[in-house]
């Protein structure tokens, strides 16, 4: 793909200055430098899952609808309006006419059913540019039928309560279908949507540079350019933040929020949002396949210290799969474990298991991830207090993904893990389920399974009144907080800085980065 990005050359030339000598730095004029917090897998909406990426994704791509500012309310983006079926079974979409993909192509029914028969159709030309593994997100989907030029149709083999919400998720963005087909082998470094912003490059762990779109139907942005950095360590992040070298820094470490809340050239952001933060247990092999083991390592672990301590306040203690935010399907007849190392070494004596040896995989950083280093060791301390002997393996974000992903082996017992999700049926429906185990798909790394737990997400997928649909995820919570498939840690608050000629911010419950009302004088 071409893309007119000439004019940034003097931008480019003093982003590269920065990465050479970040004491000196001094961003651009109206351009915004982001920090984020690691390199990104890929520009493909329909292949990344990871949050890190969709901060990207969302200023270059828009879906039929969006959440509305603010919240987590969906409504409408390509597509102008739409009806539901009686039955549940059909939704219509009526599109946004005269818009076009970034590289000239029009964007109407066909483009849509493109997309989604892409995910989907095992048989579409262009399946094997995947793989899509949040496709789950759209598995009631039965067919896609164009109906006019500006109408498609979804037809859906039952009733699918998070249907919409899906949507505005960054799975269900919409690529253009020439850039597919022009970038077979590497469309996820050539990306073409219909956002404010359009692609110019991507640097590997350097840089990945968007530009404004002038005709962008929801009005021009007022930034020339946005350029993401991956900077993977956070002490890096905050040094460039204070040295000028970035203007936006996403996922402040809670060692350093608070020397930006004090200091005035800086603007401190804090949004509450549906993020859970766990220890996966390898419920197939080793000592984790026993479920007082599963519990023991809960009562041993002291989550307030971890929030407390550790995050200096900035989460809560976790208890359940899904967040408190979903107030509505959150179970708050739950209390977390407590911390008792005293009950986890008698559950320990119970299952017949002395100093059961384990292996812990943590990760340097990631999306939501917090403070993984000092988290997976204190994590440790506490484990091993009570009679665990624990091996702690550390990687890389995306090498850490890659590894963790395809499922707890034989040699891992335990993984740490974030999710930041749009609906309460995403994170267990794709990481508790028998059937989201890796093999078929899901995120179920930990191998766990419980025949009535996959009942209860199966009907509360289809059920369209919403406190019927609450009840059953709370029943579906209080199974796995006895199952113990985790051990349940913390629901972070999320946050950022910006340098005070940073105008418009703001952070979205949702986790992604909207930056079309953004401006920087």
């Amino acid at each position: 793909m071409t893309s007119k990005w000439y004019g940034l050359a003097p931008l480019l030339a003093a982003t590269a200055l920065a990465l050479v000598s970040p004491a000196a730095a001094q961003t651009p004029p109206n351009v915004l430098i982001v920090g984020q917090i690691a390199e990104p897998q890929s520009l493909d909406p329909q292949v990344s899952t990871a949050v890190n990426d969709f901060r990207i994704l969302v200023n270059i791509y828009d879906g039929l609808v969006r959440y509305a500012d603010g919240t987590l309310e969906v409504e409408p983006a390509l597509a102008t309006d739409w009806t539901i079926s009686d039955d549940g079974l059909s939704y219509t979409f009526n599109l946004r006419e005269g818009v076009t993909f970034h590289d000239g192509t029009p964007f109407n029914a066909e483009a849509v059913k493109f997309n989604f028969d892409r995910m989907l159709d095992e048989d579409h030309p262009y399946y094997d540019t995947g793989p899509f593994p949040l496709s789950f997100n759209f598995s009631a989907v039965e067919s896609v039928n164009v109906i006019d030029e500006h109408t498609v149709e979804f037809v859906l083999t039952e009733p699918f309560a998070p249907f919409l919400s899906n949507l505005a998720y960054p799975t269900g963005l919409i690529v253009s279908p020439q850039g597919v087909m022009d970038n077979v082998d590497d469309y996820g470094r050539n990306p073409s949507g219909t956002g404010p912003y359009r692609f110019v490059e991507w640097q590997s762990n350097t840089r990945v540079v968007v530009e404004a779109n002038a005709d962008y139907w929801d009005g021009a942005p007022a930034l020339e350019a946005v350029v993401f950095r991956p900077i993977t360590d956070a002490n890096t992040r905050v040094a460039e933040m204070l040295s000028g070298g970035i203007d936006v820094m996403v996922e402040v470490p809670p060692d350093n929020v608070s020397q930006f809340e004090e200091d005035s050239a800086f603007e401190v952001y804090e949004q509450a949002g549906p993020h859970v933060w766990y220890v996966m247990l390898n419920a197939r092999y080793g000592p984790f396949a026993d479920k007082l083991v599963r519990q023991a390592a809960n009562y041993a672990v002291n989550k307030e210290a971890l929030v407390n301590e550790v995050l200096q306040g900035t989460a809560t203690v976790s208890d359940s799969p899904i967040a408190p935010a979903f107030n509505w399907a959150y179970n708050e007849n739950l209390e977390p474990y407590p911390y008792d190392p005293d009950m986890a070494g008698q559950l320990l004596s119970q299952a017949g298991v002395d100093s059961p040896e384990v292996t812990f995989y943590v990760t340097e950083g990631g999306s939501g991830m917090l403070d993984p280093v000092t988290m997976g060791t204190a994590i440790q301390a506490d484990l091993e207090a009570v009679g665990f002997d624990v091996t702690i393996e550390t990687y890389e974000w995306n090498t850490f993904l890659g590894i963790v992903n395809p499922g707890l082996g034989e040699d891992v017992d335990m993984a740490e893990m974030a999710w930041m999700t749009n609906d309460p049926d995403v994170l267990p429906f794709l990481t508790l389920r028998t059937g989201a185990w890796p093999e078929e798909g899901g995120f179920n790394s930990s191998y766990y399974s419980n025949e009535e737990v996959d009942e209860l997400l199966e009907a509360a997928r289809v059920e369209t009144d919403i406190e019927a649909r609450g009840d059953l995820y709370k029943q579906m919570q209080e199974i796995v907080y006895e199952d113990a498939p985790w051990i349940f840690v913390a629901n972070w608050q999320q946050n950022a800085v910006t340098t005070q000629a940073v105008q418009g911010f703001s952070l979205q419950p949702s986790f992604l980065l909207q930056l079309h009302d953004v401006s920087k004088p």
